[in-house]
């Protein structure tokens, strides 16, 4: 196993498209319901929001699989709908039912009444629990902050809750296309805005979880997701905090799109099972690193398949600088954690076997 050095920086060396001693690894959704330490916090915070809302709690969460892995990044415990959560949409959850707003947008009155919120008031939490996860990290391995993405908060903010088919949102975008640009123009400013806030606290790599991108036709992907996440890379890059700290983007199910999301400047494409590391990397050329892309049911296997698989998609992605190993999705809750233990082991020692 590396020494403590090599797990500190090869994340984001990584994301540099730098050589390094081993591919990196960390699991979307690494701090969560699979974890029986996870879930005895989560009992004794009494609900998600106070668990994800109170500092001490957030920081306890985002580091349990730290010290349970060998993994070698750390991302914030936190929610992509805090943001619109601070616009004053009342956010609550439902057990059962997942998030929903007491206050969800219904036109263009709505979308008036929005503002940017700031970040050190209204979501002050996020950013205090920032520089606590920093401080106790001891620079073990980096801290990833995140946001949600200006569509999926939409998504959201429109429906009121989780969807099938976001068939509300879509039809807001179709019929009244200006006040949506207008909602995705606010979230875009927000989504930077809390982004930045993350880099000030002390946040090493910054990503954004497109969720519900691959929701749209290809032409509505290009103006109503992709558009505002240029948006963000670019406010961030003008950023005096976070200019120099590279962003990850992750729009699951837009495959058809990478070549758009790759010119949006950002460091690294989240990419999910359904495309090939190999196809991925050449469509981009070169112009972003890569992150992904195991499907997460793999862990549900056996552990000589789980093994396997790591070796084939780190076989499929090549000797190429710029990997970062990931799932294609976050973890799911009925995952054995010994089945992490074993994948985190094995990229980290399949990658010695690469010529």
């Amino acid at each position: 196993m590396a020494d403590a050095s090599d797990r500190s920086n090869r994340f984001l060396r990584a994301l540099r498209r730098e050589p390094v001693d081993a591919t990196p690894v960390w699991i979307m959704r690494q701090a969560g319901r699979y974890l029986p330490e996870y879930r005895a916090t989560r009992e004794r915070a009494g609900s998600f929001l106070k668990l994800a809302q109170t500092p001490e709690l957030a920081c306890e969460v985002t580091l349990q699989p730290i010290e349970r892995f060998e993994l070698d990044a750390a991302i914030l415990f936190s929610d992509i709908l805090t943001v619109p959560d601070a616009m004053g949409l009342g956010l609550h959850f439902v057990e059962g039912e997942g998030p929903k707003f007491e206050r969800p947008l219904r036109g263009d009155a709505d979308v008036a009444k929005l503002g940017v919120p700031d970040p050190e008031t209204s979501l002050r939490y996020v950013t205090d629990a920032v520089r606590l996860v920093r401080r106790e990290l001891r620079g073990r391995v980096p801290l990833i902050g995140f946001a949600g993405s200006p569509w999926t908060l939409a998504c959201y903010m429109i429906e009121g809750e989780g969807s099938r088919d976001f068939a509300r949102v879509k039809a807001f975008a179709l019929d009244e296309p200006a006040g949506m640009h207008r909602l995705l123009d606010i979230n875009a400013r927000a989504v930077a805005a809390c982004l930045s806030a993350q880099a000030a606290a002390g946040a090493q790599a910054l990503m954004v979880f497109d969720s519900w991108g691959g929701m749209l036709a290809p032409v509505m992907f290009e103006e109503f997701s992709v558009r505002y996440l240029a948006q963000i890379t670019s406010l961030l890059r003008n950023d005096v905090h976070a200019r120099d700290v590279p962003l990850i983007l992750f729009s699951k199910g837009a495959n058809a799109s990478l070549e758009g999301l790759a010119d949006t400047g950002c460091a690294a494409l989240g990419v999910d099972w359904t495309i090939t590391l190999d196809e991925a990397r050449r469509r981009v050329g070169g112009r972003t690193a890569l992150q992904g892309n195991l499907d997460p049911a793999t862990l549900l296997a056996s552990l000589e398949v789980i093994r396997r698989e790591v070796r084939r998609v780190l076989d499929d992605f090549g000797s190429h600088p710029g990997h970062v190993f990931n799932l294609g999705h976050g973890i799911t809750p009925d995952v054995d954690p010994e089945h992490v233990a074993v994948l985190i082991d094995a990229v980290h020692r399949e990658f010695c076997d690469h010529p």
